[in-house]
């Protein structure tokens, strides 16, 4: 696991990390999905997939696959791991440890392998060792709770001050970005709140706070 070398490079421009509501039906997704995409700088999208028979949750991530990866976003799948490479993927999102590494030999090196639902600094410490391609820090958990916001923000500074592996810092709300942004993520993810109105409108709003401290106006 690289820590981050004593000088450091210019920090790149952090970008978003798009998570989907889960879907069912692709074709009528597809649209909704492809104007939150040119709304704003999104690196990936983590496709959640509703409830279904193996060959339609593929044809399903078939279906999104080029909405994605035509704009030079990288389309992840929630879990799944087994329906990657045989629906197009470019990766998986495993929550917590276990299913990280009960994942990862399935993944690496062709595919992204990166992981959130990390409950301590050790266990993100250790999934990164185990070649993890990012960390998330901040995501709800199922029951909807999640890390007060302080708590993530600290979690992210130190990530971000000792390591080389990318953070990804879930925003709640488009208030949320900038903070984690100064904290030090590389990738802000956005999640079920961008999908209550106007996708692309949240999205466009929350791409405005994207901007680095030292170069905000």
């Amino acid at each position: 696991m690289a820590t981050r070398p004593k000088k450091a490079e210019p920090r790149p421009a952090p970008r978003l990390y798009l998570i989907t509501p889960p879907v069912a039906e692709a074709a009528a997704f597809a649209t909704s999905l492809a104007a939150a995409l040119a709304a704003g700088d999104v690196a990936a999208v983590l496709l959640r997939l509703a409830d279904g028979d193996e060959r339609s949750l593929i044809n399903c991530v078939k279906a999104l696959c080029p909405v994605v990866q035509d704009r030079g976003a990288a389309l992840l799948l929630d879990g799944h791991v087994e329906l990657v490479a045989r629906a197009g993927a470019d990766g998986a999102h495993l929550t917590g440890l276990e299913a990280f590494t009960g994942a990862i030999e399935r993944l690496k090196p062709e595919r992204i392998a990166g992981i959130g639902g990390l409950e301590s600094r050790h266990d993100a410490m250790t999934a990164a060792e185990a070649g993890a391609d990012y960390v998330m820090f901040g995501e709800p958990d199922p029951s909807g709770a999640r890390p007060s916001f302080a708590a993530v923000e600290e979690r992210i500074a130190w990530w971000a001050e000792v390591f080389e592996i990318p953070c990804v810092g879930y925003a709640a709300s488009s208030n949320e970005v900038a903070p984690l942004v100064k904290a030090g993520a590389d990738f802000v993810a956005l999640g079920d709140w961008v999908w209550q109105h106007d996708a692309a409108k949240a999205i466009a709003e929350a791409a405005s706070h994207l901007r680095l401290p030292e170069t905000a106006a």
